[in-house]
């Protein structure tokens, strides 16, 4: 079975915990035990990533520069996809003792220069703050920022992935067993000139309908969707809340979820599962558990019916 796994942000960096190598490392080395059970039941594995911290760290570090010095999102979003890439190749060769052919590949994924989302910027990136602070950096930098949870977060555009320059590597890597990192940060925003060259745009991919995208594009037979929760849940942050295990793609369209957060997400695992695919969403360290369908939130076209 060709399974896709999107790891959240989580994998990488806990809310609230310091974005220093070692903090990213350490975590990598939890997530990629979960990942590791999946090669060695017999699956071949695709593993796609979050960039949402580390990108908006390396954007704050731009402050050093001159504004015509910086260095623009689609640049910091392969930068941050190199480094998260190499911390997860380097771990899980270590955790399956160097016996799998592991690679990480910088993925372009070109996007419309007219999607609505450059409007309209859902994206989070960076760092939490209070909202006063928010609100000050706002003005200061030019930015366009919302709330996450009690805190407050730049966001920027996110738009939707069209198509994937690199499938053709990606596809042949696949065919010789190679677990293949790619598509870090949802992918390297570029957009068709033209002259049908390819240029980088300012914004950043959401990782889990790219994720979704990319699984249906190479035929995959599963998309895992992993996380920091056990399942999808509603009436979530209620005392009213309850784990959903199974969703059908009408009942996930009428959800009202934040785009933010879960709305992603869920949008991703019903495309998937739309298309002929097993989505699901669940807790990273439930991966095997949600492959066997065991854990989490399963996506199906049509509810089972009622008895």
């Amino acid at each position: 079975m060709l399974v896709v796994a999107a790891l959240g942000g989580n994998a990488l960096l806990q809310r609230g915990e310091p974005l220093t190598a070692q903090v990213q490392r350490e975590n990598v080395k939890v997530a990629v035990r979960a990942l590791a059970q999946i090669v060695r039941a017999g699956h071949q594995l695709v593993i796609t990533h979050g960039n949402g911290p580390q990108v908006g760290l390396l954007a704050l570090q731009n402050d050093a520069y001159k504004p015509e010095e910086s260095y623009p999102l689609d640049v910091l979003g392969a930068q941050t996809a190199g480094m998260i890439g190499y911390l997860i190749e380097q771990e899980l060769e270590n955790e399956l003792q160097h016996q799998q052919p592991i690679v990480t590949l910088l993925t372009q994924v070109i996007v419309d220069l007219n999607d609505p989302a450059f409007a309209q910027p859902t994206k989070y990136i960076g760092p939490v703050y209070s909202q006063a602070e928010a609100e000050l950096r706002a003005k200061t930098a030019g930015w366009q920022i919302a709330q996450d949870g009690d805190k407050w977060r730049r966001v920027v555009a996110s738009p939707q992935p069209v198509a994937i320059p690199d499938l053709q590597v990606l596809k042949l890597l696949v065919a010789q067993g190679v677990v293949v990192v790619c598509n870090g940060g949802g992918g390297i925003p570029v957009v068709r000139k033209a002259d049908n060259s390819l240029q980088g745009i300012e914004a950043v991919i959401d990782k889990d309908l790219s994720s979704a995208f990319l699984a249906e594009k190479l035929g995959a037979d599963a998309l895992l969707l992993l996380t920091d929760v056990e399942s999808v849940y509603q009436d979530f942050g209620t005392p009213q809340a309850k784990p959903l295990r199974q969703l059908s793609i009408a009942e996930s369209a009428a959800m009202d979820v934040p785009a933010g957060s879960m709305g992603p997400k869920i949008k991703a695992a019903s495309a998937f599962a739309a298309s002929g695919g097993f989505s699901a969403i669940g807790r990273l360290s439930d991966a095997l558990a949600l492959l066997s369908g065991q854990a989490g939130t399963q996506f199906v076209a049509q509810a089972a019916p009622k008895p």
